[in-house]
């Protein structure tokens, strides 16, 4: 059995994160780590790796630093890894991305499952996963919770509003993963030094297949209009004893008058 799990590295959201003029993430200027959600997808597929001798190989797409975020997964556990890397697939929008994912992944080949995040930390969109799933025009199955694997098939327990609902699919299936399916393991140090040695094969859009002109800005139709910077507003605290609650109640009445009135 193949797994394939797509990973991607973020701006840490702990730091100031810094655009560029047109609006798109600089992320050679901005610290970044491992998308936290995918490093449940990754522990997913560690845990059929450990149940079925499953072979699991990550796939990131990123400038040349995005290597950390595989170098972490390889010190995991994974046993391969590629980086999808090409200046001309800057600014790429959740579709571009999907389908050039997708491209790498044929590439790749001969696979059983995938595995993704169910969303990432900068874009919260959740539709990479999915769409890479309709390039590829397999089965898909969003935010699991859980999973069996039957043969050929596989059930998955996924979480909706309100409750679960189970579904059963055929494989090869592409699953998102919540960030409460598991808690992803942590690496050894030796197994962090024997990461660092490895050899990571990097390709561009050739090597991967990739048209050209289906990613990058040119290749992507969501258009940004404008960003906004929220403003910082003041705001004044007050602290009232216990015995000032009526004093407090009438304050928050006489506030709230002033809010309705002002709208």
């Amino acid at each position: 059995m193949h797994v394939i799990i797509l990973m991607k590295q973020v701006p840490d959201t702990r730091q100031a994160v810094t655009l560029r003029s047109n609006g798109t993430i600089d992320r050679e200027r901005t610290k970044n780590v491992s998308n936290p959600y995918d490093k449940n997808a990754l522990e997913a597929a560690l845990q059929v790796k450990d149940k079925l001798g499953a072979r699991v190989t990550v796939i990131s797409m990123g400038p040349p630093q995005a290597v950390e975020v595989l170098r972490e997964a390889l010190a995991m556990g994974a046993d391969d890894a590629v980086l999808l890397c090409d200046r001309r697939l800057a600014g790429s929008d959740t579709l571009a991305t999907s389908y050039a994912l997708s491209r790498t992944i044929k590439k790749v080949g001969n696979y059983d499952m995938i595995f993704c995040g169910m969303e990432t930390a900068d874009g919260n969109t959740a539709q990479v996963g999915p769409e890479v799933a309709e390039f590829l025009n397999i089965p898909q199955i969003t935010y699991v919770e859980d999973f069996k694997i039957d043969g050929d098939s596989l059930e998955a327990k996924r979480l909706i509003e309100g409750g679960y609902e189970r579904l059963r699919t055929k494989l090869p299936a592409l699953l998102t993963i919540t960030s409460t399916a598991n808690e992803p393991r942590y690496p050894s140090v030796l197994a962090i030094i024997r990461a660092g040695k490895k050899t990571i094969p990097t390709w561009n859009l050739e090597d991967a297949g990739v048209d050209e002109s289906r990613v990058g800005l040119k290749g992507s139709p969501t258009r940004l209009r404008r960003i906004d910077k929220p403003r910082a507003r003041g705001v004044e605290c007050v602290l009232f004893e216990e015995e000032e609650l009526e004093v407090f109640l009438d304050r928050l009445r006489r506030d709230a008058v002033k809010l309705v009135q002002k709208r």
